[in-house]
């Protein structure tokens, strides 16, 4: 029987720094595996000019608040920072949470944070190349990086489900795919990604599956899938129910 893993994603926008932190304790109060945010500098929904904060530093309060849980963004833009960056504030993180940081990785998309920030937009195989060129900068500066990182390497984890370039980077370079639902989708996906894995000669096994199902959606269906890591996201008002019971759900089966 697979091990299923709960997970939040708490929106770092239209709330205050008390409020985002009592988030993150109770999550982690009430069970959660892991726990994440997100990388953008203005808000993705709600009033455009509202209330938002960087996710990167959130990471090293959230290592901090949690003594358990595993915390990540989901997930990372990587062209806001440079790889080799990147790779050293990870290790950081890594070191502060004693080896509970994700690095989660998606090629960006949100072009106000491009526009309003200064970085080149570019298009989507622009986008795709950077994060190509960037995964074996970051994973080789893991190596050479003193102090290297407590859990080495640290798990990376690709979201996103470009069938042509995403998945074969994730079957490259990660340790966890995140996908989205609908479950025709993500079953489809994770099939596509099998291909790539078999094609490179990596046993798909070994590449953790995670998503966000829809609301609504039957969480034993994404396992019958091969899903076993479901990260529910939310805005203040924070509301764990969707988290509770998936993590009773997992208890009782």
């Amino acid at each position: 029987m697979p091990r299923i893993r709960v997970g939040v994603q708490l929106h770092p926008q239209h709330t205050t720094y008390a409020s985002f932190a009592g988030a993150v304790r109770q999550a982690e109060a009430i069970g959660c595996d892991s726990i994440w945010n997100w990388d953008h500098f203005f808000p993705l929904y709600g009033e455009p000019n509202g209330d938002h904060f960087e996710g990167w530093t959130l990471l090293t309060a959230m290592a901090v608040l949690t003594t358990r849980a595993e915390i990540g963004c989901l997930v990372t833009c990587n062209s806001y920072r440079n790889p080799a960056l990147l790779s050293n504030m990870a290790k950081t993180v890594d070191h502060i949470s004693n080896g509970r940081l994700i690095l989660g990785l998606g090629a960006g998309w949100f072009e106000r944070d491009y526009n309003e920030y200064g970085y080149e937009f570019g298009t989507a195989p622009d986008r795709l190349r950077a994060l190509r060129d960037a995964l074996p900068v970051i994973k080789q500066r893991w190596e050479v990086d003193v102090p290297p990182p407590v859990r080495n390497p640290i798990p990376i984890l690709i979201g996103g489900g470009g069938e042509k370039v995403t998945l074969k980077l994730t079957a490259q370079y990660a340790n966890i795919w995140h996908g989205f639902g609908p479950l025709e989708t993500f079953t489809r996906k994770s099939a596509i990604l099998d291909e790539w894995c078999r094609e490179i000669g990596r046993d798909p096994a070994s590449i953790e599956r995670s998503v966000s199902p829809q609301e609504g959606e039957d969480i034993a269906a994404y396992v019958e899938a091969g899903a076993t890591h479901f990260i529910f996201g939310m805005g203040e008002p924070w509301n764990f129910d969707r988290a509770e019971q998936a993590l009773a759900w997992r208890e009782g089966r």
